[in-house]
C-alpha cells in the first residue's frame, strides 16, 4: 500500500507542477471510450459500410494510429490505461472469472483475478484532479462498485459507472443504480452523450476540466434505435461488414461524438481541448459466440476481442491535439493502452518523474513526442499477460483463448500459449493477418523474442497458471 509519505510527496509534486502552469493555459481533456469497437469499424479506418462521419473527423483533424493496443477484454485495459500499469501489476487481468468455459476441457488452473482496482493505485483522475482539474466519469466503469466505483479514484462526478460490464437494456428503464432512469424508451448512448454535453457546458474558464466518456456501445446486448438500423437495412454488405443492428450501434456512437464536438465548440472550448478516442479491445468477430453469424469482421486482421491475436487487441485510437497534431497525420508506431496514462498527465502539463511513489512503477511511456512529429519511441517491446480461459460457444466446449502471453517487437509478434508452452511468431508487416506462423522457421528469433517475454514476465512476478493433476 501507498505510505502516507508517499501520498503527502505526491500532492506537493502535483501542486507544484500545477502551479508552474496556469489554469487558463491547460488544456481540457476528453478521452472517449468505445467498447468492443473493431478495428476496421470505423470510416476513417478502412469500413465502406458502416457510416461514421464524426469520428472521421476527429480523425481528419487529428492523429490516428494504425498500431494501437489493448487488452483482450474490457476490465483489463481499463485498468491499464487509468494506472498506466500492465496487468500484472493491477491484478485485472481479464473480465469475472478466469476460469471460464467448462472445466473438463481445461487443462490448467489459472492465478486469482481480481475484479476491482484497487485503491492504492493511482489513476490520472486521481492526479489530475489533485492539480486543479474538475473530473467527472460517465458510463461504463467496470472496475467494482461500492468503495471502488469512480468516486473513489479521483472522479468528481460519476454517472452510470459501477461493476457492470454491460447494460441490461440499451433503453430505458436501465436498472443500473449510478443512472436514474428516463423516459421509457430513452436510447442509453443517446443518454450518456445528453449527461457528456450537459458537464461541458457546465464548465467554466476557471478551471481545467477531464471527462472521461465511457460508453457501453457497442457491447452486447446489440439493442440498436430502431431509426438508426433501418438506415443500414438496404444498404450493401462489404467484406464482413454488414449486420444492420450492429451498424445502428455504431451510428449512434459516432452521433454522440459529434454532439460531444459540437458542444465544445459551442462555448468555445474546442481549440483548448485535447480529444482520446480509443477502443477497449478488438471486436466482436472470429468466433461464434452468439450462436449465429459474428457481429462485425476484423478483417485483415485474425480473430476478435478476448483473443491475442491482432484482431483481439488492435484498436482504433485517435489524438486530437488542436495546435500539436497534424491535422490528417498518421502514426504506424506500435503503442499501447498502458501508455495513455503518461499521455494524458504530459498532456495535463504535469511531472510524476519526481517523488513518484516507489511502489507504483509504471509501465507506460507517454506518446506526446508522437503527436508533436516524432516518428518512433525509444522502446523495445510491448507486452501481454493473459493467464485465463474465454470460451467460444454457449456450451463452452470451444475457446477464444487458453492462458497466453504475448509479446510485440518491432516488426515481430510471439504469442505463447500456456497449456504445453506452443509459441507462435508472426511478422505483422509482411503478415497483418498472422496466418504464416515463423517459429518453426526462424528458431533464433523466435527464441531470442520468446525470451524478452519471460524476462518481462519474472520482472513483474506476473502469476502464471498452475498444472491440473
Amino acid at each position: 500500500m501507498m505510505r502516507t509519505r508517499e501520498r503527502l510527496l505526491l500532492a506537493t509534486l502535483l501542486m507544484a507542477a500545477a502551479s508552474n502552469t496556469s489554469a487558463a493555459t491547460r488544456p481540457n481533456i476528453v478521452f472517449i471510450v468505445a467498447d468492443d469497437l473493431g478495428w476496421t469499424d470505423l470510416g476513417s479506418f478502412g469500413s465502406a459500410y458502416y457510416q461514421t462521419p464524426h469520428i472521421d473527423r476527429l480523425a481528419a483533424t487529428g492523429m490516428k494510429f494504425t498500431s494501437a493496443y489493448a487488452n483482450p477484454n474490457c476490465a483489463p485495459t481499463r485498468a491499464s490505461l487509468l494506472t498506466g500499469r500492465y496487468t500484472p501489476r493491477h491484478g485485472v487481468m481479464t473480465v469475472g472469472s478466469p476460469e471460464r468455459g467448462r472445466a473438463e476441457f481445461r487443462k490448467l488452473r489459472p492465478p486469482k483475478n481480481t475484479t476491482e482496482l484497487s485503491l492504492d493505485e493511482i489513476t490520472f483522475a486521481k492526479v489530475l484532479h489533485d492539480a486543479g482539474y474538475v473530473t467527472a466519469h460517465i458510463g461504463k466503469w467496470h472496475l467494482g462498485t461500492g468503495r471502488y466505483a469512480p468516486e473513489a479514484q479521483g472522479f468528481d462526478i460519476n454517472i452510470a459507472g459501477n461493476g457492470a460490464g454491460h447494460p441490461e437494456s440499451y433503453f430505458s428503464p436501465y436498472e443500473n443504480p449510478d443512472l436514474k432512469d428516463g423516459p421509457d424508451g430513452e436510447y442509453l448512448t443517446d443518454r450518456l452523450s445528453d449527461e457528456a454535453v450537459a458537464f461541458i457546458e457546465s464548465q467554466s474558464d476557471e478551471k481545467p476540466f477531464l471527462l472521461y466518456l465511457a460508453y457501453f456501445t457497442v457491447h452486447t446486448p446489440i439493442q440498436p434505435r430502431p431509426d438508426r438500423a433501418a438506415k443500414y437495412e438496404t444498404r450493401p454488405a462489404v467484406g464482413g461488414h454488414g449486420n444492420p443492428s450492429y451498424a445502428g450501434m455504431v451510428d449512434a456512437l459516432d452521433a454522440g461524438v459529434g454532439r460531444v464536438l459540437e458542444a465544445l465548440e459551442a462555448i468555445g472550448a474546442s481549440e483548448n481541448t485535447v480529444i482520446l478516442f480509443v477502443s477497449d479491445n478488438g471486436g466482436l468477430g472470429g468466433y461464434d459466440m452468439a450462436g449465429g453469424k459474428n457481429f462485425t469482421d476484423n478483417a485483415p486482421l485474425r480473430g476478435g476481442k478476448g483473443m491475442l491475436y491482432e484482431g483481439g487487441i488492435r484498436v482504433p485510437l485517435i489524438v486530437r491535439w488542436p495546435g500539436v497534431t497534424q491535422p490528417g497525420s498518421v502514426s504506424d508506431e506500435p503503442v499501447i493502452c498502458v501508455d495513455l496514462f503518461n499521455t494524458v498527465i504530459e498532456i495535463a502539463g504535469l511531472d510524476i518523474t519526481t517523488n513518484w511513489p516507489t511502489d507504483r512503477p509504471i509501465d507506460g511511456i507517454s506518446i506526446v513526442a508522437l503527436l508533436k512529429g516524432a516518428k518512433t519511441l525509444n522502446r523495445e517491446a510491448i507486452y501481454w499477460h493473459f493467464p485465463a480461459y474465454l470460451e467460444a460457444n454457449r456450451d463452452g466446449s470451444t475457446w477464444r483463448t487458453t492462458p497466453a502471453g504475448a509479446v510485440r517487437a518491432g516488426r515481430y509478434k510471439l504469442i505463447e500459449f500456456f497449456e504445453g508452452g506452443t509459441v507462435e511468431l508472426y511478422d505483422l508487416e509482411a503478415d497483418i493477418s498472422e496466418l504464416h506462423d515463423l517459429a518453426a522457421s526462424r528458431p533464433e528469433l523466435t527464441a531470442r523474442i520468446h525470451q524478452k517475454l519471460e524476462a518481462w514476465r519474472k520482472t513483474l512476478n506476473a502469476p502464471m497458471p498452475e498444472p491440473l493433476n
